[in-house]
């Protein structure tokens, strides 16, 4: 699998949160998924009936209950639901997972200049295969950032119409994750 060829043919990424979401992605045009919930005792049942649909599935090992955020918490995710990659705030994370062979997704917040300039600068040490924007409406941080490092930018948080989709694309974003199902079908 391409990721990025993945992300252009599909640009809508269904972030789901609960087992509700997961019925309703089952069935949906949604290729991607991003888990946002689950535990140590069912996050491989999860992850078994996405694949099983044909879904690209990436795990957000920090949202995981029972895990530890640790390069354990990535080995076991990895041997034990076998997911597509995974998604983290944290730096160690990112770099175990890339160690492993899995697609990374780096989910930055910025809310000011330095939280910014860190961003960039973990990007560049990190290397993840993607980095996650969040809030996905901020359009002009999309563009700075998208020139500043070498990694595909998926915009998330707070996308919740078709024109926040449209823009965070044209502002450079590859793709955008979102918990709006009715956006799932685009």
């Amino acid at each position: 699998m391409n990721l990025k060829e993945s992300l252009v043919e599909n640009p809508v990424i269904a972030a789901i949160s609960s087992d509700e979401d997961l019925e309703k992605v089952l069935y949906s045009n949604a290729a991607i998924v991003f888990i946002l919930y689950g535990d140590i005792i069912n996050i491989s049942k999860v992850c078994a009936r996405l694949k099983e649909k044909g879904k690209i599935v990436f795990i957000h090992i920090d949202l995981i209950e029972g895990l530890r955020g640790d390069s354990a918490g990535v080995k076991y995710i990895k041997e034990y639901a076998n997911p597509d990659g995974i998604i983290s705030t944290k730096a160690s994370n990112i770099k175990c997972g890339n160690h492993l062979g899995l697609y990374t997704i780096q989910r930055i917040f910025i809310i000011d200049s330095l939280s910014l300039k860190t961003g960039i600068k973990n990007i560049r040490e990190t290397k993840p295969t993607a980095v996650e924007v969040m809030p996905g409406i901020a359009t002009k941080i999309i563009s700075f950032l998208e020139k500043e490092v070498n990694s595909f930018i998926i915009a998330g948080g707070l996308i919740k119409e078709k024109k926040d989709v449209m823009d965070s694309l044209a502002a450079g974003a590859l793709a955008i994750s979102t918990t709006e199902k009715k956006l799932w079908e685009l």
